[in-house]
């Protein structure tokens, strides 16, 4: 079993580990690391786990005898944590300290950006794994293809709208229940943090890019989930696309092409990215959704962590999805 800590434990992307991990059939989830809460039950902050670990508790350092620590403790937090964890163990990093690839290098840790759809065989052979964004995870996943085979040659552009999870789970004006239901709204717009991530992955595989991408973010005013709308010019004809996606993909358990448009909640609680492809004039419109603490986060998480462990890649990610 592969013994599991988790360290900034009360948040939404830590509760999503705990309920995945608790099901997975070759980890064990070993200590959790919440300063906020020390001391309490796990299952009373995240309650939909009462039955499931009855004794666990949180604590304010993480145990040494794990195999492998994801941090979950806040953007910039990441290099605090890597103080008081051991060469040792293996570490998967859902914030975004280290995704950028300047950045990526820590007391002697060398983080690989962790998207398998990508690079699947630098993260087997990985210790440090920096969790891609969701936003940057959605967006991507809808024009790798194009990256690698060199099509990308024009004005990119997107759109996208995440739940309120995406916020996290401390209290803001712009996710409080009041201001969110019922309204919608852009952030960010161009500026996205994301969008660093995005640019860094396109240039890996095309280096002659050099157009703009524009990124406009919404806030949606339901709880879970990512839908993109990405386009850009393209000279081929849709069938050869598809074809082209269909390739790409074929050895990437999550990522699906679909021939019908498509929607949010085909994707809930899932590790799922499902695509869908359409060509208007010389537009080619690629369509994207993903659970954004799932795929976006936690369960991508996971997968990493089947990848670095040799274990087989949806091993403990077989969900269910919640359509109704």
């Amino acid at each position: 079993m592969i013994e599991i800590g988790i360290i900034g434990g009360t948040g939404y992307t830590a509760g999503e580990l705990i309920r995945l991990i608790i099901h997975h059939p070759k980890s064990n989830i070993r200590s959790v690391v919440s300063r906020s809460h020390p001391g309490e039950l796990i299952h009373l902050i995240h309650q939909d786990v009462l039955g499931e670990i009855e004794n666990l508790r949180f604590t304010t350092v993480i145990d040494k005898n794990i195999d492998v620590v994801f941090l979950c403790s806040g953007h910039g937090r990441s290099r605090k944590e890597l103080n008081d964890i051991s060469s040792e163990i293996k570490v998967i990093d859902l914030n975004q300290d280290f995704r950028i690839s300047c950045q990526s290098f820590f007391n002697g840790r060398n983080f690989i950006y962790g998207l398998p759809e990508l690079q699947k065989d630098s993260i087997k052979t990985s210790n440090n794994i920096a969790n891609p964004g969701c936003f940057a995870t959605a967006i991507l996943l809808s024009i790798l293809p194009l990256a690698s085979k060199n099509l990308l040659r024009d004005i990119i552009h997107i759109s996208a709208i995440t739940g309120s999870t995406g916020s996290g789970r401390k209290h803001s004006d712009t996710n409080h229940f009041s201001w969110r239901n019922n309204n919608i709204s852009t952030y960010k717009i161009f500026k996205h943090q994301h969008l660093q991530e995005i640019k860094q992955i396109i240039r890996h595989l095309q280096k002659d890019f050099s157009s703009k991408i524009y990124f406009v973010p919404y806030r949606g005013n339901f709880s879970r989930g990512i839908i993109a709308t990405t386009y850009t010019y393209s000279e081929f004809p849709l069938d050869e696309t598809i074809s082209m996606y269909k390739e790409y993909y074929k050895n990437h358990p999550f990522v699906y092409i679909s021939d019908i448009n498509i929607d949010v909640k085909q994707v809930i609680n899932t590790n799922k990215c499902i695509l869908h492809l359409l060509k208007e004039e010389n537009q080619l419109i690629i369509i994207s959704i993903i659970d954004n603490l799932i795929k976006g986060a936690s369960g991508q998480a996971i997968q990493n962590m089947n990848l670095m462990f040799n274990l087989e890649e949806d091993c403990g990610l077989r969900l269910k999805s919640v359509r109704f």
